[in-house]
């Protein structure tokens, strides 16, 4: 009886990354160097398949590098390595929009997010508002840095609704580090206005819709941005409003940048005269479908000292009355209410974006303490999220990819978890595991491999209970 031998297998092979992420990380291998990029891909498949803390000891351990002598030089990826994040970040913006956005105008959404870090060597943290945990009638600090993110609101394949995929975030400096470094203080509509001209400059010609929360509802802001890209956000029902100024006469004197004075939408709201219109939503709040009340009109916001600007209002009233009146803006005039809300509908996942990020890529469980590797990891674990996106729309992981099923559970259609378990899949599954002669359905694991896969779930259910024993604790403390 013949026996067949598989061939000896290469423990060295198997620590290396699955050589299909070297192709899907081919258009980024300009920025580094041989040796950086070799150990960038390394750390990028690591926390890929790392469970818990998302750190470089975790994504070498997950790897099976947990022997390696040179650990340091992985540090040193993040902490000391040359490369512009900022060119990356372009490669991204544009891989995105080649994916999923070919045509059209190009929807761009901008949200910030507090990241708790404690700890004196966390030199750019400071205390902010914690948005999860703080409600209207209740507020919470923390202490932690403040991220800016740009992410490009795109329709993907197997969902019905845009997701938010970032790529530009940009750390947000408290005022007392500013202070202590003798610079000059750059509040988050200064950071955005940046941000949206670096974008304005790498999208060329495209026209870009910037969708944004009321904390970029500015004066200052709108006014600088309003003719390079189109601006949807909220507005208060206080505003003031007037008319567009009347056309000058000959007389002498500085012209009017405004005309008469309109009614505030607060008082709009009261007035039994306003026009109301039926407009049914596909999405609202809680992904429901709901019909609305809406008012809309055009004019001028204008506030002492700022400059005017031009603006097509909705206004929008719950025929449920379970929600309060709101109000929306637009730069573009033209446009139509439902596009404005429909704009405004999509900013909602990123929300849903910056919760996936800290459940499934470890945002908040990083710990390095160097400046410069906090300035690169946390928006490096933010672009991971596009980059699993991307990836899981590629030819060769798009089988693996399904929505995670159950006798109890039915689930419409695959979200984040299921496309990084698609990706996972695909790096799980090393190209040289041998098949059985004898039993085609048998698949031969190398034990270097087995103990990689058993130590990593081995010690995920570990952290998990540690995670829920800390969260337990924080909630009988308070």
């Amino acid at each position: 009886m013949t026996t067949h031998r598989s061939a000896p297998f290469d423990s060295t092979a198997a620590k290396a990354p699955p050589p299909l992420v070297a192709v899907l990380m081919r258009p980024f291998r300009e920025f580094f160097t041989a040796p950086t990029f070799d150990r960038l891909l390394t750390l990028l498949v690591g926390v890929v398949l790392a469970t818990g803390q998302r750190t470089v000891a975790a994504a070498l351990r997950v790897m099976g590098l947990s022997e390696a002598k040179d650990f340091a030089r992985y540090h040193f990826v993040l902490n000391h390595a040359r490369w512009d994040s900022r060119a990356v970040a372009r490669k991204l913006l544009l891989l995105i929009v080649r994916r999923f956005a070919p045509s059209g105008a190009i929807v761009i959404g901008l949200d910030d997010t507090i990241e708790r870090r404690w700890g004196p060597k966390i030199s750019a943290r400071g205390i902010y508002r914690d948005p999860v945990r703080s409600s209207h009638g209740h507020f919470v600090k923390t202490s932690g840095l403040r991220w800016l993110s740009a992410m490009a609101m795109v329709p993907v394949p197997w969902a019905r609704r845009r997701w938010g995929l970032p790529f530009l975030t940009i750390l947000a400096p408290s005022e007392r580090w500013a202070l202590v470094h003798g610079r000059r203080h750059k509040k988050l509509t200064d950071w955005a206005r940046q941000a949206v001209l670096q974008t304005r400059r790498w999208l060329g010609k495209r026209k870009i819709v910037v969708v944004a929360d009321s904390s970029f509802a500015a004066l200052d802001l709108i006014a600088a941005l309003r003719r390079y890209v189109c601006i949807v956000t909220r507005l208060r029902l206080d505003a003031n409003l007037f008319e567009p100024p009347p056309r000058a006469c000959g007389r002498r004197g500085r012209p009017a940048k405004k005309g008469r004075r309109l009614q505030k939408l607060c008082e709009v709201l009261k007035d039994k005269e306003t026009r109301w219109t039926r407009l049914r939503m596909p999405y609202w709040y809680g992904d429901e479908r709901c019909i609305l009340m809406i008012a809309t009109g055009t004019a001028v916001w204008h506030h002492p000292g700022k400059l005017p600007v031009p603006i097509r209002w909705v206004l929008v009233r719950d025929t449920t009355g379970r929600r309060d009146p709101q109000a929306f803006l637009c730069t573009d005039l033209a446009v139509t209410p439902e596009t404005i809300l429909g704009w405004y509908v999509g900013r909602w996942s990123m929300e849903t974006t910056f919760e996936e990020s800290r459940a499934h890529l470890g945002v908040e469980t990083q710990r390095q303490w160097s400046d410069l590797a906090i300035a690169r990891t946390t928006p490096a674990l933010f672009g991971l999220f596009s980059l699993v996106t991307l990836w899981a729309a590629d030819a060769r992981v798009v089988p693996m990819l399904r929505a995670r099923d159950a006798a109890w559970y039915h689930k419409a259609e695959p979200t984040f978890s299921d496309a990084i378990a698609a990706v996972r899949r695909v790096f799980w599954a090393a190209p040289n595991l041998p098949t059985s002669r004898d039993s085609p359905d048998h698949v031969e694991i190398p034990a270097h491999l087995w103990r990689r896969c058993a130590e990593t779930l081995a010690f995920a259910a570990c952290k998990l209970q540690s995670r829920d024993e800390a969260a337990l604790g924080k909630a009988r403390a308070g």
